[in-house]
């Protein structure tokens, strides 16, 4: 539909004027950081490794007693870890918090966890304190405001399943945590703020991106790093299209454009 309005545009309006982008690259201002935390595995040797997930906590404080915070929005319920192999991932939350250093996360399950050996038998799986305070994991990461910061949760299936003398099973998970910034976000204003406008970032003949202004700002999250002509298409069919070439993304960074004031045609 946005190529569609591009199209339409540039040929309404004539040819889009073409100024050489004056961006700058530069950490955002802002005070919130977009975390999501994402569940994947490595191989192990069943047929089936289920966990059941229930509350995701986050402590951006050095203390471990306190400081805790509970995250909104967990996608809760069983996972079969062995759904998560080779290179596959699940989002469990996709949260805004604050900026700044994490220190720990806990990852608190319920009392449905189990496996289902290769011969197909089921064996329930203790974890006494995945259920009481959550297995906690030692991050000491920072997340930088105004960018997709994901943290994926690495399960060594063959590790963290320990077999006891009596046939139990218990659950005594290995995770490697990898946290890293997803693409760049690119920012900016256009002018007149009171008419809404399509921004579309595009990189050769593919539209990555779109977005609309809101009382002129607008900001396009998590795209991959490249370099970028901005569309600009406003809903007032009286205005000219505009183009700004050369946008340059650059991975966890924020590029904000020049201000675009939009003319009559």
């Amino acid at each position: 539909m946005l190529k569609n309005l591009l199209a339409g545009a540039l040929l309404f309006g004539g040819a889009a004027v073409y100024l050489t982008a004056c961006s700058t690259n530069e950490s955002s201002k802002a005070e919130s950081a977009q975390l999501q935390i994402a569940l994947t595995d490595d191989p192990g040797d069943y047929k089936e490794v289920w966990i059941d997930v229930k509350e995701i906590r986050i402590n951006m404080t050095d203390q471990d007693d306190n400081g805790w915070t509970t995250l909104a929005g967990v996608n809760t319920g069983a996972y079969n870890l062995l759904d998560l192999v080779n290179d596959k991932d699940t989002v469990l939350v996709d949260a805004v918090i604050p900026s700044g250093s994490i220190s720990q996360i806990r990852l608190v399950l319920g009392d449905n966890n189990y496996i289902i050996t290769n011969t197909g038998e089921k064996l329930m799986l203790q974890t006494p304190s995945a259920q009481q305070s959550g297995l906690k994991l030692n991050i000491h990461q920072t997340v930088i405001a105004g960018i997709i910061n994901k943290l994926t949760l690495d399960f060594d299936v063959a590790k963290s399943i320990v077999e006891t003398g009596s046939g139990k099973y218990i659950l005594k998970p290995v995770i490697r945590t990898v946290l890293e910034a997803v693409g760049g976000n690119i920012k900016g204003v256009v002018l007149p703020d009171s008419v809404q406008t399509a921004v579309l970032a595009i990189n050769g003949a593919d539209t990555v991106a779109s977005t609309y202004s809101a009382a002129g700002e607008y900001l396009i999250r998590g795209i991959d790093a490249g370099t970028y002509a901005l569309h600009f298409i406003p809903t007032d069919t009286t205005l000219l299209p505009f183009v700004t070439p050369g946008v340059v993304v650059n991975l966890g960074q924020v590029t904000t454009v020049d201000t675009v004031q939009l003319v009559k045609k």
